[in-house]
């Protein structure tokens, strides 16, 4: 099983490195303000991600902190055990029947 990891992590790698060097020509992004950058594809492709990854996080923080601040709060501490039932006599015929089993289908 390791090694069917390990043959999965170089096969992404190899088709990511084949991505990589596939999308080497350069792409110019036009700004604001008349402002230009020219970068190889790759990397504006890698950026694009890093910035959804981050903007992903983010966005999440304020969930795990509402998740940490409800674990690390102090516990109500657990009721005391009610008293055992006081015993009943036993029931006969169709009163034993009716009361351990609920009606089927409605009847």
């Amino acid at each position: 099983m390791r090694a069917l990891t390990w043959l999965f992590r170089a096969f992404l790698f190899f088709v990511l490195f084949a991505f990589a060097l596939n999308n080497q020509h350069e792409v110019s992004l036009k700004w604001f303000f008349g402002y230009e950058t020219i970068a190889p594809m790759v990397f504006v492709v890698l950026a694009a991600f890093v910035l959804g990854c981050a903007c992903g996080v983010l966005a999440m923080v304020p969930s795990w902190w509402r998740q940490r601040r409800a674990a690390r709060a102090p516990q109500a501490p657990a009721p005391a055990p009610a008293a055992p039932p006081a015993a009943q006599p036993p029931l006969g015929g169709a009163e034993a029947y009716a009361l351990n089993h609920p009606p089927r289908d409605g009847v």
